[in-house]
């Protein structure tokens, strides 16, 4: 598998998807015109990894969201993302999401707690104040 590394734009975060080591990670503002077609590709990505004998081989799946904005349709694909990292965390894959927020933005919060219960296989860290 190879690494995925994409610069951020204006309405695109930067993602970094190592998958030899296990570490994900989206930094940025989400609000592309279509975001099925940016999340798409990483969604497909991380099922391929799940697939092969690379995830089984790594101690911990690290997720690195950081995100000062995302829109709706965003968030939609967001859930997408989870859910399979939360299906490789159910399965036996140690799995965490550090959740990275404004500590003034409390929808952001607010959705960081709603993630914890939508996906509780995955173990969850909240950084408030550390959105970079």
């Amino acid at each position: 598998m190879n690494t995925i590394v994409l610069s951020a734009t204006s309405s695109t975060p930067a993602v970094e998807f190592d998958f030899t080591c296990g570490r994900l990670s989206l930094r940025g503002e989400s609000w592309p015109e279509n975001a099925a077609a940016f999340y798409r590709p990483l969604i497909v990505a991380v099922e391929e990894w799940q697939g092969s004998t690379l995830m089984r081989s790594i101690d911990r799946v690290s997720i690195h969201v950081a995100l000062s904005y995302f829109n709706s349709s965003s968030t939609k694909m967001l859930f997408g993302l989870f859910g399979r990292l939360n299906e490789a965390a159910s399965g036996g894959i140690n799995t965490e999401l550090h959740w990275y927020y404004d500590g003034e933005d409390d929808i952001s919060e607010e959705f960081g707690h709603e993630l914890s219960i939508d996906f509780p296989a995955i173990a969850f860290h909240m950084h408030p104040g550390e959105v970079q």
